[in-house]
């Protein structure tokens, strides 16, 4: 069966906000109580796991959803430091061409992911699936699968991180991995992705799969 329906992470995935995330974690980190990072140390950090990361600069589980409120607070007063990797528009209006779903489960806040859409590329989205913790995609998921009336095996989800693999997993979706997101390829390789994205560009091919 084709892929009818396209879940898309956001942030690593369609979004480049990795710089913007390293600018304020340790601003972040000084406002909740946990350790900061040293940047010379970040290319090491992006081979750990959400958990692993937590248990590195010492954030407890409960601070977990603190530490992400202020993160999507930060980037709403910051409007304009984050933008799309090159070519994924593009690579969003030829799907929208196409006959294929396109959605977004993304932990980030519904409006910032919008606003670095923009008016246009927000208006070929059929659903939003936003604000949850980064650990609670899967019943999102599931939720867009049913929304859309579509089968798990008709279903790609698409993501720069292991947790997202896990909760397309869990919602019996394949799994895209991307190049060029917060987590290297050969970290999420190892999580046996269904499928990978070399370039955001190639993103266009999911109804070829």
């Amino acid at each position: 069966m084709r892929y009818r329906l396209a879940i898309f992470d956001f942030d690593g995935t369609l979004a480049d906000s990795f710089p913007f995330f390293l600018s304020v974690f340790n601003r972040i980190a000084d406002e909740h109580g946990f350790r900061r990072i040293d940047h010379t140390h970040v290319e090491r950090l992006r081979h750990f796991d959400t958990r692993e990361i937590m248990r590195h600069v010492g954030m407890p589980a409960w601070k977990l959803p603190l530490a992400a409120a202020s993160f999507k607070t930060l980037m709403r007063e910051n409007a304009g430091q984050v933008r799309l990797f090159p070519q994924v528009e593009h690579a969003l209006r030829e799907l929208a061409r196409g006959d294929i779903q396109l959605t977004i489960v993304s932990s980030n806040a519904e409006d910032n992911v919008r606003r670095v859409l923009g008016p246009d590329l927000s208006s070929l989205i059929s659903q939003y699936e936003c604000g949850m913790s980064i650990f609670g995609k899967t019943a999102r998921i599931r939720k867009v699968l049913k929304r859309a009336a579509t089968a798990p095996s008709a279903a790609l989800y698409i993501g720069d991180q292991a947790t997202d693999a896990d909760a397309a997993r869990r919602a019996g979706v394949a799994f895209a991995a991307v190049h060029w997101g917060y987590a290297p390829i050969e970290v999420l390789r190892k999580v046996a992705p269904e499928h990978e994205f070399d370039l955001p560009a190639s993103l266009a091919a999911i109804p070829h799969l």
